[in-house]
């Protein structure tokens, strides 16, 4: 028994000592955290994203005042976020220009299938299985979702066979654009207008071979456009959005309609 209370004895006090050791490291070894740091993580959206780089709001908030970065970088937060880092850090409002994602492509059920895929239904898996998918076009969308499953804000879904984005529900992170194998969507600014939903590069003929509606790199946009903003490079029309004026004759010449108008670039990609 008294083995017992002197083996408890024993274990309180040391307990009781590296307590107090504990006590004073905590004191002496206590760094100061710069306010600024909590003010501007409760200035962000607290998505935790990733899309301004970092691993979390948290740290980009920390980098913002220890490494002083770039303001504008938290998308979700927006226009608001950067007022507020500013206010907090007493600076002026840096410019924050909105993007949203965009899918090029708009193939889906129009895009024909070399052979039925009984795999796993997750795009990379499909891209890397026999001949880069099921599908006949090698650069269109393989309809499994790895982009959906990847956005945060309900964004971004699949309809009759294509991703499309709802630019309203969309805040930039492009969590989506890493998630695609394929490398389809892209980040445009919101107001952008005439984005062409293609990716195909191989010439007419082929692609009318694989797609009711991939780019045919016919010329008809380019030789409408009135502000030379449109140009076929590579057999795939391609738009200079600092040129371009939202006249929208590209969109209404375009015979196979892959170029939407007006407004944001996702407008005709809207999720009913």
């Amino acid at each position: 028994m008294n083995n017992v209370l002197f083996a408890f004895c024993v274990l309180g006090g040391l307990g009781v000592v590296f307590g107090l050791v504990l006590a004073v490291a905590s004191k002496v070894f206590h760094v100061e955290e710069d306010p600024r740091i909590a003010q501007i993580k409760d200035c962000l959206n607290g998505a935790n994203c990733g899309a301004c780089g970092y691993a979390g709001c948290a740290a980009y908030a920390e980098a913002i005042v220890k490494k002083d970065v770039p303001r504008n970088l938290c998308a979700p937060g927006g226009a608001e976020a950067v007022a507020g880092i500013a206010a907090v850090l007493g600076e002026e409002k840096a410019e924050f220009v909105r993007q949203v994602a965009f899918v090029r492509c708009s193939g889906g059920e129009k895009a024909y299938y070399k052979y039925n895929y009984d795999g796993v239904k997750d795009c990379a898996l499909a891209s890397a299985s026999i001949g880069g998918g099921p599908r006949s076009c090698a650069y269109g969308c393989l309809g499994y979702g790895n982009c959906v499953a990847a956005c945060k804000f309900d964004a971004i879904h699949i309809v009759n066979g294509v991703a499309k984005v709802d630019h309203e529900k969309c805040q930039g992170c492009m969590a989506c654009v890493s998630a695609c194998p394929k490398k389809l969507i892209v980040a445009l600014p919101y107001d952008a207008a005439g984005a062409i939903a293609c990716n195909n590069t191989d010439k007419g003929g082929i692609t009318r071979k694989v797609c009711e509606s991939g780019c045919l790199g016919c010329h008809i946009c380019e030789k409408n456009c009135p502000n030379n903003a449109v140009h076929i490079i590579d057999n795939l029309s391609v738009k200079d959005f600092s040129k371009c004026q939202n006249c929208g004759i590209c969109a209404e010449k375009c015979p196979r309609k892959l170029i939407f108008f007006p407004g944001s670039p996702a407008e005709n990609q809207k999720i009913s």
